[in-house]
């Protein structure tokens, strides 16, 4: 899987810096968009730019490539992931509450 979805020498950075943190951030960044209501083509807009900011950890910390199309579309897909998944999350309780 190295060289596919990370270049790291270990799997581990991968997890920590892109799934976990980016994760995160992109999980609260799709429930922040979704408690103001906003329409679900800003998560993608938002993906964007954590995705740039996951690739430029990589870059910063752990000597990665800044400027690899390959490994910034893995993160963007990994943090676009997320980011849904919160929005839809949240978005369905606040529809489940607001129209019981």
């Amino acid at each position: 899987m190295q060289g596919i979805l990370y270049e790291e020498s270990s799997v581990w950075l991968f997890l920590l810096v892109t799934v976990v943190m980016g994760g995160w951030a992109a999980w609260m960044t799709g429930r922040a968009l979704a408690l103001t209501w906003k329409p679900m083509a800003q998560v993608i807009f938002a993906s964007v730019g954590l995705a740039l900011a996951v690739r430029f950890i990589h870059f910063a910390l752990f000597e990665g490539t800044l400027r690899s199309l390959h490994f910034l579309s893995v993160d963007f897909m990994v943090v676009l992931i997320f980011a849904l998944l919160g929005y839809r999350y949240t978005r369905t309780g606040q529809m489940t509450s607001q129209y019981k």
